[in-house]
C-alpha cells in the first residue's frame, strides 16, 4: 500500500520597514488532486508577553502542526526571542528521532525578523526581508521583489498580489488567501 502524501502549498512573508505580512493560500493537495481549497496555513501566536508572532506553515500538514507545537513551546521558553526559539526548534528537529522525519517547512515572523526554518537545521533570515516556502514560494517570491522594488504598495497588498500571481501560475496553489499583518 503506498501513501499519499498530503501537501500544505504556499506561503509568503514580506517585511518592509516596520511593517510586515505574512499569507498563504487555500490549497492542500493529495498527490495531484485538490483535497481542500481553503485551509488556513498562517497562524498568529499571542504569548503572555504580548509580542505577536506570525507563523505559516508548508510541506505535510501534521507534521508542520507538530513543528508548531514545538515553536510555540520553544518561544515561550524565549519570550519575545524568535530567533533563539527558531534556533532551538531547528537544534529539536535535527536531533530528535521522531522531528527529523517531518517534512514540512516554517515561516516565522515577528515586528524584530523574519525567518524560514527546516529540517536540515536551518534558520535562515533572508535580507530582502522576503520568505515564499512550498510549492509556490518561489512564484510568490519572485512576484514580491518585484512588487517591492517597483511599486509604493502595503505590504498586505504586496503579499496579495504575490500570492495571486503564484496561484494564477502554480498548479499546486490557489488564490484563496488569508493575510495576517503585524
Amino acid at each position: 500500500m503506498t501513501l499519499m502524501k498530503i501537501r500544505s502549498t504556499t506561503i509568503l512573508s514580506v517585511r518592509r520597514g516596520d511593517q510586515v505580512a505574512l499569507g498563504g493560500d487555500g490549497q492542500v493537495t493529495m498527490q495531484d488532486t485538490i483535497a481542500k481549497a481553503d485551509a488556513v496555513k498562517i497562524r498568529r501566536l499571542e504569548p503572555a508577553d504580548g509580542h505577536a508572532v506570525l507563523v505559516g506553515f508548508a510541506g505535510a500538514a501534521a507534521d508542520a502542526f507538530a513543528l508548531l507545537e514545538h515553536f510555540e513551546s520553544k518561544l515561550k521558553d524565549s519570550p519575545g526571542n524568535i530567533r533563539k526559539a527558531a534556533i532551538e526548534l531547528a537544534k529539536l528537529w535535527r536531533t530528535d528521532r521522531m522531528l527529523r522525519r517531518l517534512e514540512a517547512l516554517l515561516a516565522v515572523t515577528d515586528a524584530q525578523a523574519s525567518l524560514l526554518v527546516s529540517g536540515t537545521g536551518d534558520v535562515i533570515e533572508p535580507t530582502d526581508g522576503i520568505i515564499g516556502i512550498g510549492s509556490g514560494g518561489s512564484y510568490a517570491t519572485a512576484a514580491a521583489r518585484a512588487l517591492v522594488r517597483h511599486a509604493d504598495l502595503p505590504v498586505e497588498q504586496i503579499v496579495r498580489d504575490a500570492l495571486t500571481i503564484a496561484g494564477e501560475m502554480s498548479v499546486y496553489a490557489n488564490t484563496n488567501l488569508t493575510i495576517e499583518s503585524i
